[in-house]
């Protein structure tokens, strides 16, 4: 296949005018056959990589369902995400377990949609006072051994641990974690400076949903945000759904870390796709309105997002964010930092031939092609 006429996303360059060509399944220097696709008035992106979003149309990871993630993985392809990494709920270690053993079924079966890349453990190591809508009823210490267990049933597949650093243990566990290839990420915590920084030190590399679920930054208190900001190789993701940050953080953290650390997330929940209404979530009930998802009860309590990634990329944009940042911060800055930037992210001969084609105008979907073959 030859793509000709678009706009193509270059990790130092931005957008550059060329073809894309491909074998079939991976990106080359000249087309494999004699298939051409236009590309005229579009860019041509990589596509997109999630790497913390719990579920959409009706599905949440946790439910640890083979047809649940099917369907998950068929709607995030549909919106141009082409490779995730959906996140587990602070629950009991036998659901944990279940979630872990149904990603490594799924992958085994390549069952087709976006591909599953691993998981993301967001729970159960986090801070009481900071869980946000997890359920504090299965809050565990952070346990290296259960880690251990988690990772064996997943076969490999934990690609991604959010962990509470001041929580007993947690240094012992961050080095663990590291040591098996696992991305440390800290969040859902109140830990100060310095104790952030250490874990960074000790290997941490990734903050869940900056500003959300930690302590927000102060002159006199960093917290988190400044210890992140102050080590270098930390990235630090951020869901852009309108909602959940105000559009002068967005671009204040784009400035602040710089293009090269700064992850997109979606943060999505089964509601995703989904009509207003009450849902389960993590063993609690959430309530959607339009945009906005809260825990049933709680207002106030933000419980995830309603948008797909996509929807993110875009809201980005309408922040005032370069398209080209915007893009890095959903498909190069994800897939680093989990591993899989040896064949995703960027649009270089040799990867994996995933990409997306976007209308100039509105940065809506032309086409969708995933592994060579177009989807959409």
């Amino acid at each position: 296949m030859r793509v000709t006429g678009g706009q193509v996303f270059d990790l130092e360059q931005g957008f550059v005018s060329r073809d894309v060509c491909t074998d079939g399944t991976l990106l080359t220097a000249a087309s494999g056959d004699e298939q051409v696709l236009d590309a005229s008035g579009c860019y041509v992106i990589p596509g997109l990589v999630d790497v913390h979003f719990h579920g959409c149309v009706g599905e949440d990871f946790s439910d640890a369902t083979p047809e649940g993630l099917q369907r998950i993985a068929d709607f995030e392809l549909s919106q141009g995400v082409t490779y995730i990494c959906p996140a587990g709920m602070t629950l009991p270690e036998d659901q944990l377990t279940a979630i872990c053993e149904n990603v490594a079924a799924h992958r085994a079966k390549n069952a087709g949609g976006a591909e599953v890349v691993g998981a993301h453990l967001e729970g159960p190591f986090l801070s009481t006072a900071k869980k946000g809508a997890q359920n504090g009823d299965f809050l565990h210490d952070p346990d290296v051994p259960m880690l251990e267990r988690l990772q064996k049933a997943a076969k490999g597949c934990v690609k991604l641990v959010t962990v509470a650093p001041e929580q007993p243990g947690a240094m012992d566990f961050i080095r663990a974690a590291t040591d098996m290839g696992i991305t440390v990420s800290v969040g859902h915590t109140v830990a100060d400076y310095d104790t952030a920084k250490a874990a960074f030190e000790a290997g941490a590399t990734h903050a869940t949903h900056l500003y959300n679920g930690m302590p927000p930054i102060h002159h006199r208190a960093p917290g988190v945000i400044g210890a992140a900001f102050d080590t270098p190789g930390v990235q630090a993701e951020l869901i852009c759904d309108g909602v959940h940050i105000h559009g002068a953080m967005i671009r204040l953290t784009f400035q602040l870390f710089g293009k090269e650390r700064v992850i997109l997330i979606s943060d999505s929940l089964r509601a995703t796709g989904m009509p207003d209404g009450q849902y389960p979530f993590g063993g609690q009930e959430i309530e959607v309105h339009g945009n906005r998802a809260t825990i049933v009860g709680h207002p106030e309590t933000l419980a995830g997002s309603v948008t797909s990634l996509m929807g993110c990329l875009r809201q980005a944009v309408k922040f005032g964010i370069p398209l080209a940042d915007a893009v890095r911060a959903c498909t190069y800055n994800p897939a680093q930092s989990i591993g899989i930037d040896d064949r995703a992210g960027t649009l270089d001969t040799g990867k994996e031939a995933s990409f997306v084609l976007l209308n100039k105008e509105d940065l809506s979907l032309r086409a969708i092609v995933f592994k060579g073959r177009v989807v959409a």
